[in-house]
């Protein structure tokens, strides 16, 4: 490897762990290098389209740095995100996504990926953004991931949005008037009003 793709490697993956081809296109690495790099183990595959430095230092959010980059404009949702806000006893085995429902769906080999089709003001309110191993990441915040639970609770079960509730309101992590926003929002605020009032 000569010294100025070395350096150019470098610079790539400074302050993110995982990078796209055309991520390190812009550090001015073309793919037969990319190519090359992979060949002689400087750098590896950590999934489809995806690309680390062997041996890097990877947090347990790791799964969530891969699905952030690989698909940019999904949202972490439902018991990814209770588990991104440490929300929940919950350690699913899929990272859960929110997408439009006319968006096509990420292939990511590396993680087994869960998706849930959201529209209009659903999709949209309560996103935050955050960043996991320097890879920008969306995800609901902690209210309207509660509202989502309740919303989608045949997949996740009432016991799991019935956990994420009182958690969040234990954690001071939201306020009664959000999660009478987002119940609105997510439209079950029939469905969480007793639930609601046995908090306040």
């Amino acid at each position: 490897m000569t010294p100025t793709l070395q350096k150019r490697l470098h610079a790539a993956f400074h302050s993110v762990t995982v990078r796209r081809p055309r991520d390190l296109a812009g550090h001015g690495i073309n793919r037969v290098q990319l190519g090359k790099a992979v060949a002689e183990g400087i750098i590896q595959r950590a999934g489809r389209g995806l690309y680390m430095l062997p041996g890097a230092e990877v947090t347990a959010q790791h799964t969530f740095a891969l699905v952030g980059q690989r698909n940019p404009n999904g949202i972490l949702c439902l018991l990814s995100a209770l588990n991104f806000h440490g929300l929940t006893t919950q350690n699913p085995h899929e990272v859960w996504i929110a997408l439009d429902h006319k968006a096509w769906p990420p292939r990511l080999d590396a993680v087994r990926l869960r998706l849930v089709r959201f529209s209009g003001a659903a999709l949209h309110e309560g996103v935050e953004e955050h960043r996991i191993e320097g890879v920008p990441l969306k995800v609901y915040n902690p209210a309207k991931t509660v509202a989502d639970c309740f919303k989608f609770r045949h997949k996740v079960g009432l016991d799991v949005a019935l956990e994420a509730l009182r958690e969040t309101w234990r954690a001071r992590r939201a306020t009664m008037d959000e999660f009478h926003h987002y119940a609105r929002v997510c439209r079950v605020s029939n469905v969480m009003r007793p639930y609601l009032e046995s908090l306040a």
